[in-house]
């Protein structure tokens, strides 16, 4: 039985506040959107497939990192992620990540396949389109703070209560400003794949990753790739976890 209650204070590092995967686990590691956590992910823990532990990752700047500065770019988020814990991406795993925490998670990958180390059985990533194509959005992260409030409302998943606190936003525009930096300036070259397998998900009408722009992560991978589109929006994900994490159980190291 899974309980949510954060285990990384007594068990080792911040980047696993749930703790690290036991030996032998089937380790799903997943990535949250921008301004977002490991918390976003603890309710999937309890809805995971038999054999499949869900291992939030909790970057600095938020929850209980709040005091640390957070990684304005996703290769200086990775360097810190690698040398931390670099050694737990071993064995039976996946990457899961939604819009930003998709770039960051194929940026992950293809370091960890640089480098020499075992890669991930499956790479998912969600809500983003593929990161060499011109950036389709307008860019918020330098937008003053009422129209960065604005987009996130129309982006959505940011309760009306928080984005109506002007002192609360205040303070949490120094990490959200640093998220949305990681997501819009990321880039990678579409002849440079990785080669563990890639799946794609995403709403059939999220304006900040349309179809078109899922399909378009094949050539960044030479392994099976396959797109999945769910009725929603940029947070379609919310409404149905279970559909999702059973997709995503079934990867399995060859």
């Amino acid at each position: 039985m899974t309980t949510d209650t954060p285990a990384g204070a007594r068990r080792g590092s911040p980047w696993l506040p749930y703790g690290p995967p036991d030996p032998g686990d089937r380790t799903l590691f997943c990535l949250a959107n921008a301004g977002a956590g490991a918390a976003s992910y603890a309710g999937w823990r309890a809805l995971a497939p038999d054999g499949v532990r869900v291992c939030p990752l909790q970057p600095p700047g938020r929850a209980e990192r709040f005091a640390e500065p957070p990684h304005a770019g996703a290769p200086a988020l990775v360097d810190a992620l690698l040398d931390a814990i670099g050694d737990v991406f071993t064995g039976d795993y996946a990457l899961f990540g939604h819009s930003m925490g998709a770039v960051v998670a194929f940026e992950l990958a293809r370091r960890l396949q640089a480098e020499g180390r075992t890669p991930p059985a499956h790479v998912f990533v969600s809500g983003r389109a593929a990161p060499y194509l011109p950036e389709p959005n307008r860019p918020i992260h330098d937008l003053p703070l009422d129209a960065l409030i604005d987009e996130l409302r129309v982006i959505g998943g940011t309760p009306e209560e928080i984005l109506a606190e002007p002192e609360l936003m205040a303070r949490l525009q120094v990490l959200l400003r640093a998220d949305f930096a990681v997501n819009e300036t990321y880039r990678c070259r579409a002849d440079e794949p990785i080669d563990a397998p890639l799946t794609v998900f995403g709403g059939d009408r999220d304006p900040r990753a349309p179809v078109a722009s899922l399909h378009a992560w094949r050539p960044l991978t030479t392994g099976p790739f396959e797109v999945r589109v769910h009725p929603g929006g940029h947070f379609y994900l919310n409404d149905r976890p279970a559909e999702l994490l059973a997709l995503m159980g079934r990867f399995a190291r060859r």
